[in-house]
């Protein structure tokens, strides 16, 4: 094979239909079973409409539901409002993934479902890695992408630092019925946290909300975190109330590292989470990995044409991943200090709330151009 990819969210199912459709010999290897939950905001700006109808991966199939406002509210429930310039759309994983698997496996990609990748080597002499599986098997290939998400156990192998360090942050997920409008995605501060609230297909709604293992250690369970700090914020108290949760336990991730990785580990190139984790409060992960998997997969096909060798390939590919995303990432970090803390989230909105284009300003920041 030429092309190995490790994940199956949308950084690895894109790139996989990338490369497939410029004649690439493409494995994908996806630990678990489609269809299934991620935890995730399932907010994408509109900036990927162009990429995913290139791939004939377009998403209105699956009627999403059309985002074009933003409410952000403090822990006391002051709000600022904005329009969204581009727009988004929303659509849960459980659907988008499942729609980009059934893409993949009918123009001829090759996916592992079920299996996990135990560990990456580079032979030098052969130009190419050994890539094993949980089970024993050992697969070839030439170039290898990491699209494996926020945290694995191949971090511990590439010794990245990020991992070497506890991270205090978890999400948790669900899925609503509620009376809300659809066009507007919302953004409720609580001490410690924030929660995301958005319109998905079938009239459905995702919330979900990052905050820190301590704040759940001192509640004790996520009801009682839920009863206790989230609904001090008004609308949080209305929607923990009002809504009808469509499955009996969340979803949940812990040690979630907004830290800076390198879009590159011996030899093996990262994209989507892998390569960086833009905080959620910015709503922009989903394009972000979709315009890392366009990136990716230009740089691949061009390496398996022959028209650059390895070197030149990791670092073009690393120089185009900083210069696309390396701004946002900081963006995200400087917005993630001024929200989730009672008294800064406070004077945030409130500032904000007069200054109508710092709003758009940081959105910009943190939002790229359709591609």
């Amino acid at each position: 094979m030429s092309t190995l990819i490790i994940g199956g969210g949308l950084a690895g199912l894109a790139a996989a239909l990338d490369l497939a459709a410029r004649g690439v010999s493409v494995t994908l290897v996806e630990r678990k079973q489609y269809p299934f939950h991620r935890v995730c905001g399932e907010y994408i700006s509109n900036e990927v409409l162009p990429y995913l109808e290139r791939l004939g991966a377009g998403p209105a199939v699956l009627q999403p539901a059309r985002i074009s406002r933003l409410l952000v509210s403090s822990p006391a429930g002051r709000v600022v409002q904005a329009p969204l310039d581009l727009g988004g759309f929303g659509i849960s994983r459980y659907q988008l993934d499942y729609h980009l698997y059934q893409l993949a496996l009918a123009r001829g990609v090759r996916v592992e479902t079920g299996a996990t990748v135990t560990e990456v080597t580079f032979d030098d002499r052969a130009n190419a890695h050994c890539i094993t599986l949980a089970d024993g098997r050992q697969l070839k290939a030439r170039v290898v992408l990491g699209a494996y998400g926020k945290r694995a156990n191949l971090d511990r192998q590439f010794h990245r630092p990020f991992f070497q360090q506890r991270s205090p942050y978890l999400a948790v997920k669900y899925h609503l019925r509620y009376d809300f409008p659809r066009d507007l995605i919302a953004l409720h501060n609580f001490a410690d946290g924030y929660a995301g609230l958005s319109a998905i297909e079938d009239g459905k709604y995702c919330f979900c909300y990052l905050t820190t293992r301590r704040n759940l250690r001192q509640q004790g369970t996520i009801p009682a975190l839920e009863e206790r700090v989230l609904a001090r914020n008004p609308f949080l108290a209305k929607v923990l109330g009002e809504a009808e949760f469509l499955y009996p336990q969340p979803e949940v991730i812990n040690e979630i590292s907004f830290a800076p990785k390198a879009p590159i580990e011996d030899h093996v190139l990262m994209c989507g989470d892998a390569a960086g984790l833009i905080t959620p409060l910015c709503g922009n992960g989903m394009a972000m990995a979709l315009h890392g998997a366009a990136l990716a997969a230009g740089h691949i096909a061009a390496f398996l044409a022959g028209k650059v060798d390895r070197p030149a390939l990791e670092s073009r590919y690393q120089h185009a991943w900083r210069r696309q995303f390396g701004p946002r990432l900081q963006v995200g970090r400087a917005v993630q200090r001024l929200f989730g803390r009672p008294v800064l989230s406070e004077i945030a909105i409130g500032g904000l709330r007069y200054w109508p284009a710092a709003v758009r300003l940081l959105m910009k920041g943190t939002h790229g151009q359709p591609f």
